[in-house]
């Protein structure tokens, strides 16, 4: 074990680690993302992502039962003790989980997502925040959406604010980066009606059915969706603002609108 043991964080595999951590072009080129913490972890391997290289610290894990995660990794799984000062150096949550993982990217496309009947999509053009889309993420979790669609995206999908913020959601529910003329082109070729929320030209939210296969679209906060969407949508829906801001957090009207659906299908 001493040979697996790290207590500089000047060693090569922490640098590549910190490089994975902090770049997105480190992340595309090396197939590579870094996961933190127990749970994101195991959320990560149930969904069959493979695992590259663990690296832990037995004084934070040992006071958790987390030891029993690294005892039961896949084999191959390549796995480095590090010292609780090189644990504090890599950990992003500030050294409060004990283990942190180098994890295969693995791509996720439309043809593969289930063809069950009456799909609940989020489809989310340009979305630029990770802290917005993870917080997405856990809300289609909870309402058991069937994906997560990121059209355009303006943020990398393996980024450890995203990870973190989707407390491993990431990982539970389908997420799939494409265009936004993919993204079109699939959801009426599978007959899922498009529902856009945009305050211009719209309806109240709880009277537009959501019991069919339905995909809600949402733009930036900033600029809100392109014509491309507008046009291309079956029903436009807004939530009604009765104060003196006329938006919400995207993450939060996401949430809104995936309990309507959720309500009216239960």
């Amino acid at each position: 074990m001493q040979d697996n043991l790290i207590t500089s964080a000047q060693n090569p595999k922490i640098k590549k680690l910190a490089a994975l951590q902090q770049k997105s072009s480190e992340r595309r080129s090396e197939h590579l993302f870094v996961v933190e913490g127990r749970r994101e972890l195991q959320h990560c391997i149930d969904a069959g992502f493979q695992i590259d290289t663990v690296f832990f610290c037995p004084s934070i894990l040992e006071g958790t039962d987390g030891m029993a995660i690294v005892e039961q990794l896949p084999s191959g799984v390549r796995t480095f003790e590090v010292s609780a000062e090189v644990y504090n150096k890599i950990a992003y949550r500030g050294g409060t989980e004990g283990i942190v993982a180098e994890v295969r990217t693995k791509a996720i496309s439309l043809a593969d997502l289930s063809d069950e009947p009456n799909p609940l999509y989020v489809v989310l053009e340009s979305v630029e925040k990770p802290g917005n889309l993870g917080a997405i993420l856990r809300s289609a979790d909870a309402a058991k959406a069937d994906a997560v669609i990121v059209c355009d995206p303006l943020t990398d999908l393996y980024n450890p604010n995203l990870i973190r913020s989707s407390v491993g959601a990431i990982f539970t529910v389908p997420c799939v980066a494409c265009s936004s003329e993919e993204c079109i082109e699939f959801l009426k070729s599978r007959g899922v009606r498009i529902l856009t929320a945009q305050l211009q030209d719209s309806e109240l939210y709880y009277d537009t059915d959501m019991k069919c296969g339905t995909a809600i679209v949402m733009g930036t906060e900033s600029t809100g969706l392109t014509d491309q969407w507008r046009q291309a949508a079956d029903a436009h829906i807004r939530i009604p603002m009765l104060g003196q801001l006329d938006s919400l957090n995207v993450s939060v009207s996401a949430a809104i609108l995936l309990f309507e659906a959720v309500r009216q299908r239960n």
